[in-house]
């Protein structure tokens, strides 16, 4: 297609022996079909998907997640927790399936929830874990956020990684993520590279939900958020 665009704007100016009227009356010919070309090119590299997160792979996938977050560390004290959360709550969003880390965290419970309360669920918990990232990484002194590696497992993909604190001592974090309709997304993390945040947060919403149901964990979810920010 490029080279047929290419060619028809060579013949608009390479008549050939053509003279007078006769040469205007081509060159204008030569001009309509390559206006037409033009179009169609224009319409099919409009038209062409271009790959987004999607392209990125399960280790890519936390290294741009890390390179965000040791950021927000370096600017930590100029942003503030309230500036930090702004921008680590689409951060968050957008590595963590979120919709899916809800569905698992609240349990049976979340079959019988209309789909008002499961979106309303999921906002909510998304924002307590951004909030919690960014009363968590509130400083920066020579840390370093490392990925170590990737390993297929039964469920996903577990991207293994740690934290290497200013002393030294390295923390093992490990993402167990998922490719979905919207990329490589993180469904669980291991924290000290064994225990399960979606196993613990499932115990901890299971009082909350046989005491108040679904709206109070939600109302708990959102004050606890902006508790976090101050």
């Amino acid at each position: 297609m490029i080279e047929a665009v290419r060619g028809c704007w060579r013949g608009a100016y390479w008549g050939g022996e053509r003279s007078g009227v006769a040469m205007v009356r081509y060159r204008r010919s030569v001009m309509r079909k390559c206006a037409g070309f033009g179009v169609l090119l224009a319409g099919l590299l409009f038209l062409s998907p271009v790959p987004a997160t999607a392209a990125l792979g399960p280790t890519e996938a936390i290294r741009q997640f890390y390179a965000q977050l040791l950021d927000t560390m370096q600017h930590a004290t100029a942003l503030g927790v309230k500036g930090r959360y702004q921008k680590l709550e689409p951060v968050v969003f957008r590595t963590f399936d979120v919709p899916y880390m809800a569905r698992l965290s609240i349990g049976p419970a979340w079959a019988g929830l209309t789909p008002d309360q499961k979106k309303r669920a999921s906002r909510a918990y998304g924002r307590y874990v951004a909030a919690v990232y960014a009363t968590r990484f509130d400083g920066y002194s020579g840390e370093r956020l490392e990925v170590l590696g990737e390993q297929k497992i039964k469920r996903g993909t577990m991207v293994k990684s740690q934290i290497v604190k200013s002393d030294g001592e390295p923390v093992s974090i490990n993402y167990m993520v998922h490719d979905n309709a919207v990329g490589w997304q993180v469904r669980d993390v291991y924290l000290t590279g064994t225990i399960s945040e979606l196993a613990t947060r499932r115990s901890e919403f299971a009082t909350i939900l046989r005491s108040g149901g679904i709206d109070s964990l939600i109302a708990s979810l959102n004050k606890k958020a902006d508790d976090l920010q101050g």
